[in-house]
């Protein structure tokens, strides 16, 4: 792609190549002037002075031209600069302009939040954590830029399906510098299994699995944008090239729009540990994890309050995943929130962030 920078070079190029063709060809060619003074025949009126000055008069105009064409070079050499610098200012300043909006826009969504008490930055990933107190419970957010694609990923138990361990664990052996629990799952035979659709590195678990009983799934595709919903046939959920991703319920937010919350999961139970994921319109992460001391239904946030709280800030889509005792955030190497169940739980899937 030729940049405006370019095409200017490009002009000069065009302009001054005669001109240094012409000193080239005046500073390498030399005509010599040889006198047969023998088969010389001057005419009466003509003798070697007037010879001389003729060839001093070419000299003089040859000279006269190559000072001309000096100057002319050297003018527009100053013009090409001049106009070179102009060109390039104008490129940086687009630029500035470019990104103005993003700024703005990140400058709201901070707004909003509040202050961040902790921060990890790097080349591949920015993250913020928030402390959350609406007065009905308390929890924690990290708003989370994906510089690299790469940053993110979900891990799987160390010992591959029907395994498990704690985010914490997870995050320590896959050296990631944040993480929080994912998907929801099934016990069995003394093994715990991820809910319905997974997705790992790209590769269906075990298969697809039609969205039933209000789950959904929500993961990255491999552009590194989050993506989420209720999906019937494995060719909707393909063409979003998911790159992976976990199932649980219920979608709270779609487009910037608030969805049903099913009666069910409204009461089971009401109010408990959650935590959700959910996307703004510039694709930074929103990730919130709200705090409770049991999983009665007496303690923490309801779906609603969560939901209300995601939409406040401006989120455009949201899922939420498995909560409880499985509610886990670590950040920095520790746990930040205090599980129910007064450690972390064991899960065998959790979302995992890189520096």
């Amino acid at each position: 792609m030729i940049t405006p920078v370019k095409r200017v070079n490009r002009f000069f190029m065009l302009v001054t190549a005669p001109f240094i063709g012409l000193l080239v060809c005046l500073a390498f060619y030399k005509p010599s002037l040889t006198l047969n003074l023998e088969t010389q025949r001057f005419a009466p009126s003509e003798g070697p002075v007037q010879l001389t000055a003729g060839i001093k008069d070419q000299l003089d105009q040859a000279r006269s031209t190559a000072d001309y064409t000096m100057r002319a070079v050297s003018d527009s050499a100053k013009l090409y600069r001049e106009t070179t610098a102009a060109m390039n200012s104008i490129v940086v300043k687009a630029k500035t302009q470019a990104g103005r909006p993003g700024v703005i826009y990140n400058r709201r969504i901070t707004a909003r939040l509040g202050f961040p008490y902790e921060t990890i930055t790097s080349s591949r990933i920015a993250i913020e954590l928030y402390r959350v107190n609406p007065g009905t419970y308390t929890g924690y957010a990290m708003k989370i830029k994906l510089k690299d694609k790469n940053a993110m990923t979900m891990s799987l138990g160390a010992e591959g399906p029907g395994s498990s361990e704690t985010t914490l664990q997870a995050a320590r052996r896959y050296g990631a510098v944040a993480g929080i629990n994912a998907g929801g799952f099934a016990d069995q035979d003394g093994k715990r299994y991820p809910l319905s659709t997974t997705i790992v590195g790209g590769r269906y678990l075990t298969g697809f699995e039609p969205s039933y009983k209000d789950l959904s799934f929500v993961g990255l595709n491999k552009d590194g944008r989050l993506i989420g919903g209720k999906f019937y046939s494995r060719e909707q959920l393909d063409k979003l090239k998911p790159a992976f991703g976990a199932s649980f319920v219920p979608v709270l937010l779609q487009s910037g729009y608030k969805t049903v919350i099913p009666a069910k999961w409204e009461v089971s139970p009401r109010r408990a540990p959650r935590t959700a994921i959910g996307k703004y319109k510039d694709d930074q992460l929103l990730i919130i994890v709200t705090e409770g001391d049991n999983e009665n239904g007496s303690s923490g946030a309801t779906l609603e309050e969560l939901q209300d709280k995601l939409f406040n800030m401006g989120v455009s889509d949201a899922y939420n995943l498995d909560g409880g005792g499985s509610s886990s955030l670590v950040f920095n190497g520790r746990v930040v929130n205090r599980p129910s169940d007064g450690a972390l739980r064991p899960v065998p899937t959790s979302f995992l962030f890189f520096k």
